[in-house]
């Protein structure tokens, strides 16, 4: 291979992965909004319920912020690997 060929494939690659972890976090993002939304609805229906719906709901948040760490990560390891 020459040389050009390997610096487009790389700089392909580093963009690529750059873009991954841009889409993840914007998913991320939209999907703890989309957690507040909903719990935040659960609780003016039942506010009774608050502790429980705002404990169920700092889990789902944290799992969402996790897989979107977790893509970020990989992205990393594409431009570094």
């Amino acid at each position: 291979m020459d040389l050009l060929t390997v610096l487009l494939e790389v700089s392909l690659s580093v963009g690529l992965a750059g873009l991954g972890a841009g889409v993840a976090a914007i998913a991320a993002g939209l999907g703890i909004g989309k957690i507040g939304a909903a719990a935040l609805e659960s609780i003016a229906r039942q506010p009774e319920a608050t502790g429980d719906i705002r404990a169920s709901m700092i889990v789902a948040a944290a799992l969402v912020e996790g897989v979107a760490l977790f893509a970020v990560i990989v992205c990393l390891l594409v431009v570094l690997g």
